[in-house]
């Protein structure tokens, strides 16, 4: 086992997000699952902890009960080559309740907050130029999903 693993502990649906979540990322799987047994303190036969993989990158997930919920203190940070990438994902993890926020921000049904963000962002925002750096910036703070192209053409002053 991997020293440092990411653990994420939801109400009841860690077994629906492990399976969403391990759909989305190439080189994603499960290695292993463990149920509740008679004794609880889940129902018998529903997930207890789940180990799983998303590119390669390990995480735990248990079904702790109500007294667990997510903030946006904690995110889920994707570095993305394209734009094809980041548009694949905001509309995976924003679907069927999940909430859009700023800068590439959003929350997914689950209530996990992610960062969908494109690999050029940090040398736009950090370019030699700081008035180039400025415009992509206040083109990011005017953003939800972040467009590459748009960020650029401001880098760019176009």
């Amino acid at each position: 086992m991997q020293k440092i693993t990411t653990f994420l502990t939801f109400d009841d649906r860690a077994e629906e997000a492990v399976r969403f979540y391990t759909s989305l990322f190439e080189r994603s799987r499960i290695v292993s699952e463990r149920r509740y047994g008679a004794a609880g303190p889940g129902p018998e036969g529903s997930l207890m902890t789940a180990s799983f993989e998303l590119d390669g990158q390990p995480f735990m997930a248990l079904n702790g009960g109500p007294s667990f919920s997510f903030s946006e203190s904690i995110s889920l940070f994707v570095d993305c080559e394209t734009q094809e990438e980041i548009d694949r994902l905001w509309d995976a993890l924003t679907a069927d309740g999940g909430e859009e926020s700023r800068c590439g921000w959003l929350k997914d049904r689950f209530g996990v907050s992610w960062q969908v963000i494109p690999s050029v962002l940090a040398e736009l925002l950090g370019g030699e130029d700081p008035a180039a750096s400025g415009r992509a910036m206040q083109a990011m703070l005017g953003m939800r999903k972040l467009d590459i192209a748009e960020l650029q053409r401001a880098y760019d002053g176009e």
